[in-house]
């Protein structure tokens, strides 16, 4: 009888040890996940999992979205590719899982107890857990919260972020993959452009070689700016404005202040004296007809006396204390 009862007992003991469950390591089972498919898409089970329980030897970061259209959430769709990226680069480049860290995604569809649980109104919401336990302990268990306000960031920002949190450990890079519709478009683009350019040069050569052209643009050039439109586009100063009396002001007063009208006409008067002193000493001078040469010569003198006194009269109506002035415009 003894016997019998050493060994009942013996393989009461040999059962016991074989029906009890080893241990399971959750980062293993997680990183096995993620390594085919990452992030991992986790339920409010999965969640539990991850944070909860013994402490944690390892980090995650987990992404709480919701990506269902009649949420409307268009930072959770703009962000979600950035956050795959991201979660694909690090795990490729960290296949051994040295860095101890999860990625995974939560939609509020398969979630909805997470959220409640969180108190969260908003999404996407983004949450970094260290580990509690081993090497890379951190002081505090809380949560780390990745900050939206400056919009969802590319995964680039994301990364440098999530390394200053997790120091010495691996941080693998992110990595793109090459975008060929771009480069074939820019390829294409480029070869078009360089094809067009080589049939079409025999006849832009001969304008990009013209003098004429060239003194006209440049002449544009100084009129529009000497007369004041960098100090609009700087300013962003009114078109017109009223003159107390019901009408309409197209000059400021001050040598410290114009208007967008006041601009244009300055640029006119420029102009025209400009064509003026052009002509009078390049035209001019061809003319093979002595009369009719003195009659041209006496008519662009009279416009530019007449514009020149008018330019006069702006400048003492912006300035009282201006002292010179010609006829007729006193």
């Amino acid at each position: 009888m003894r016997w019998a009862s050493l060994l009942a007992t013996s393989l009461l003991c040999a059962t016991g040890v074989v029906g009890k469950k080893a241990p399971v390591d959750t980062f293993a089972s997680f990183q096995a996940k993620q390594l085919a498919s990452a992030p991992v898409k986790i339920m409010d089970s999965g969640y539990q999992k991850l944070v909860s329980g013994s402490p944690r030897d390892y980090s995650s970061l987990i992404l709480l979205t919701a990506m269902d259209a009649r949420y409307g959430c268009q930072l959770c769709r703009e962000f979600q590719p950035e956050f795959d990226l991201l979660a694909r680069s690090w795990t490729k480049g960290d296949k051994a899982g040295d860095s101890r860290i999860v990625f995974a995604t939560i939609d509020f569809n398969d979630g909805r107890e997470t959220f409640t649980s969180l108190g969260l109104q908003t999404a996407p919401v983004l949450l970094l857990y260290p580990a509690t336990a081993g090497p890379h302990a951190a002081a505090s268990p809380d949560p780390i919260r990745y900050d939206f306000s400056n919009g969802p960031g590319p995964a680039e920002v994301v990364h440098h972020w999530l390394s200053r949190h997790l120091p010495d450990r691996p941080h693998p890079p992110v990595k793109r993959p090459v975008n060929w519709f771009a480069w074939v478009t820019s390829i294409t683009i480029l070869l078009g452009s360089a094809s067009a350019l080589f049939v079409a040069w025999p006849y832009v050569l001969p304008i990009l070689q013209n003098r004429n052209i060239w003194a006209a643009i440049s002449l544009i050039s100084i009129l529009l700016f000497t007369s004041g439109y960098m100090f609009n586009h700087i300013r962003k100063v009114p078109y017109v404005t009223g003159d107390g009396r019901g009408g309409v002001s197209y000059f400021a007063g001050g040598f410290q202040n114009q208007l967008g009208m006041e601009t244009q006409i300055i640029g006119a008067i420029y102009g025209i004296l400009s064509f003026a002193a052009i002509s009078l000493a390049v035209k001019v001078p061809r003319i093979v007809d002595e009369k009719a040469q003195q009659v041209v010569a006496l008519l662009w003198g009279l416009v530019i006396f007449f514009a020149y006194s008018f330019l006069l009269s702006v400048f003492r109506f912006k300035n009282g204390g201006y002292p010179l002035s010609l006829p007729p415009f006193m």
